[in-house]
């Protein structure tokens, strides 16, 4: 390869990744930095953007006085019932709209998909009159309920996608040999739709486990605020501790990350599964 070719490679390839790594990656760069220093250090002048001491002390203050452990339960609670029920219905769900022919199927599928285009902000106020009446604010079930309800479209649609590319001989050849519709489901069509079932999970988790409007709205009790509630009461009138906040930060950042390390091959199977569907 001619120095030319290199040189144009470099500028056209390389170069924008790397500014684009570089672009993405700083502001978390920058919280595990300021999470890692003394507070003093975190305002003075001029900036350090490698901390001269070491301290893990911000880590400790976060999750003991702020009660950053509570919300982080809290959050893990709602969002590991979130995926499972989203999971069970969205591929019910999904093998109805692959394997089943109906009347309006094709404006049932648009329907589901339009779901999508309505801002949630316009729904805060029927769904607070509406969990009001059923005595469930600062209830958790409340937002578990309602992050299905959100979710529950766009990846049935996405379940619809992956069982589609399950063959429909598997499922009669185990119909001839005796199994019903809900055990095909189990022993032939999730085993063949795990990857999708895992890109279905991970999605529904992320988007739980970040979401602030709803759960801010239908949450009025610091014992059961999740983390993203939670760091904003970090942010008091007139002082800020930066470092427990950027502390706070890198925890809820943590569950993600293994999460997406996990479930990496996953993810490109199942959405290369959905493609194909």
């Amino acid at each position: 390869m001619s120095w030319n070719r290199k040189l144009d490679r470099f500028f056209v390839l390389y170069l924008p990744l790397l500014l684009t790594m570089v672009f993405t990656l700083f502001p978390f760069y920058w919280t595990i930095n300021t999470a890692l220093k003394h507070e003093g250090d975190i305002v003075k002048t001029p900036t350090e953007y490698i901390p001269s001491s070491i301290t893990f002390d911000n880590f400790w203050v976060a999750w003991n006085n702020v009660g950053f452990s509570n919300y982080f339960v809290n959050s893990l609670m709602i969002a590991a019932c979130t995926v499972f029920f989203v999971v069970i219905f969205a591929t019910l769900v999904g093998y109805a709209l692959s394997r089943y022919q109906f009347k309006g199927k094709s404006a049932f599928l648009l329907l589901l998909l339009c779901t999508q285009f309505v801002p949630a902000a316009m729904l805060i106020i029927p769904l607070f009159i509406i969990f009001k009446s059923l005595g469930l604010i600062s209830n958790p079930l409340s937002l578990i309920i309602t992050y299905t309800t959100f979710q529950l479209p766009f990846n049935s649609v996405l379940m619809n996608g992956f069982i589609s590319g399950v063959p429909k001989q598997l499922e009669e050849a185990a119909m001839v040999d005796g199994c019903n519709r809900l055990q095909v489901i189990f022993y032939i069509v999730i085993p063949a739709v795990l990857p999708g079932l895992v890109a279905t999970g991970v999605f529904t988790f992320i988007h739980v486990w970040n979401e602030f409007l709803f759960a801010f709205m239908l949450t009025n009790q610091e014992e059961n605020f999740t983390l993203p509630i939670g760091l904003s009461y970090m942010m008091g009138e007139f002082n800020v501790n930066y470092g427990a906040l950027a502390a706070g930060s890198v925890i809820a950042l943590v569950p993600a990350i293994l999460m997406f390390a996990y479930a990496q091959r996953y993810l490109v199977n199942g959405l290369g599964g959905a493609v194909k569907g």
